[in-house]
């Protein structure tokens, strides 16, 4: 149990000199909501197979926005509670934190579950073990600091424990975890704005005892983090890449005293976003999930297991309706990509698949063609699937390797299971480290 601690007079003078990180909010307007409708109908009508978590990711953005679904959400609360009855020592840390919050989001009998199966004991456990893989493995984490963020989110939020000085040690700005190469992670630094947020806020309110100089340090890294958000931003609106988007709009939020008013144009980022759901961006649950609560004006800090759960205003269901499909006269019925594996060397194939088929589909395809060139194996994960190995070369945390999805040389914004694969294409995997 940690102490309440209220701060001294200096802390207090302290305070006064930091932003108070009141929100700052754009949201779609209520004569816009059918522009959300595709989201709404991917969550609805996709096929949540035994143990898929991206259950998870729907079911906290339902609860959040305030959607009245219950035969969706009875489906998704019973496929996370078996996952929690029966299979929990499979699930990674940051899943764990996303079960947490998205059973706790709002006062409902589910929430039970948080304590009748000890989750925020067992969430402390696997956050432990996460610092005790960084302290072994030159600061490497066995999962990657976007979990790492939700872990000290969730148990901010549900109250566990956890050392303000070990996040003041570990998640400052300069901190290679937040970048893949020199590339700086969006989504990541996003989540850290939100868990620091959370942090300050309750050494604020004098729930966490702690050194003042912590308190002082999580708001300059919060600064820093919300400067390299914004330094991502297109001409278009988006920050990062359209599925970064919405996320780094809920850190935006919560920080809008640490950045000036003509920083960032919300109302252009929300359009940019409504033409990309549109254009058909958001095809899996998990990218529909994770990019709905920021159109809504909602964040992650906005769990709260003791309110009561909202409803959101005016006509705003989801259609239990199947998809109907259209067949444009004369389209191509399969198609043909270049396909390559490369390690020390390249191994290319030409694959034939289904038009529409995804960049997973091709890489399936060619295993069939030749299992010792392309053989791979890969994980289901709350972010959709994503490839462990291939050739029998695992990819590593604690080396910092992955295997990199490509398309004319350059790198993808979507994953393995999401990406849509287009006629004469070169698609490649590639060994690569971050």
């Amino acid at each position: 149990m940690k102490q309440s601690h209220q701060l001294s007079l200096m802390g207090l003078l302290l305070f006064s000199l930091i932003p108070s990180q009141l929100c700052e909010i754009c949201e779609v307007s209520e004569e816009n909501y059918i522009r959300l409708k595709p989201l709404l109908n991917t969550m609805n009508q996709s096929k949540y197979t035994r143990g898929t978590s991206s259950s998870v990711n729907v079911l906290l953005s339902l609860q959040l926005v305030g959607i009245q679904n219950q035969n969706l959400k009875q489906k998704l609360i019973q496929q996370i509670g078996d996952i929690v009855k029966r299979r929990l020592s499979q699930v990674s840390s940051g899943e764990l934190a996303l079960i947490i919050l998205a059973l706790g989001a709002c006062r409902n009998p589910d929430k039970n579950l948080i304590y009748d199966y000890h989750l925020i004991d067992k969430l402390e456990n696997k956050f432990q073990a996460e610092i005790e893989n960084m302290e072994a493995h030159n600061g490497n984490p066995l999962t990657n600091y976007y979990q790492l963020s939700l872990d000290v989110l969730a148990l901010c939020l549900f109250n566990g424990n956890y050392s303000t000085t070990k996040v003041v040690n570990y998640f400052t700005p300069e901190n290679k975890n937040y970048y893949f190469g020199s590339q700086f992670s969006v989504d990541t630094g996003a989540m850290a704005v939100l868990a620091l947020t959370c942090v300050k806020r309750s050494l604020i309110n004098g729930q966490v005892k702690t050194d003042e100089s912590n308190l002082k340090n999580i708001s300059i890294y919060i600064k820093s983090l919300v400067e390299k958000i914004l330094s991502e931003k297109k001409e278009n609106g988006l920050i990062g890449n359209t599925f970064s988007t919405g996320e780094a709009m809920q850190a935006l939020f919560v920080s809008s005293d640490y950045y000036h008013e003509n920083d960032w144009n919300c109302q252009q980022t929300l359009n940019t976003v409504l033409t990309e759901i549109s254009q058909g961006a958001f095809r899996t649950p998990t990218a529909a999930a994770q990019v709905l609560p920021a159109l809504m004006g909602k964040t992650f800090l906005d769990v709260n297991k003791d309110s009561s759960c909202v409803s959101a205003a005016g006509n705003f269901s989801i259609s239990t309706q199947e998809p109907i499909t259209v067949t444009t006269p004369g389209s191509q019925s399969s198609i043909s990509v270049n396909y390559s594996v490369r390690i020390n060397e390249t191994y290319f194939a030409n694959v034939t698949v289904p038009n529409g088929s995804v960049f997973l589909g091709v890489m399936e395809k060619a295993q069939k063609m030749n299992d010792t060139i392309f053989g791979f194996t890969m994980e289901e994960s709350s972010w959709g699937p994503y490839i462990t190995s291939v050739q029998g070369l695992w990819a590593s945390n604690n080396d910092r390797t992955y295997w990199e999805l490509l398309s004319g040389g350059k790198p993808l914004s979507q994953g393995v299971g999401s990406y849509v694969v287009h006629d004469g294409e070169n698609l490649e995997v590639r060994w690569s480290k971050y």
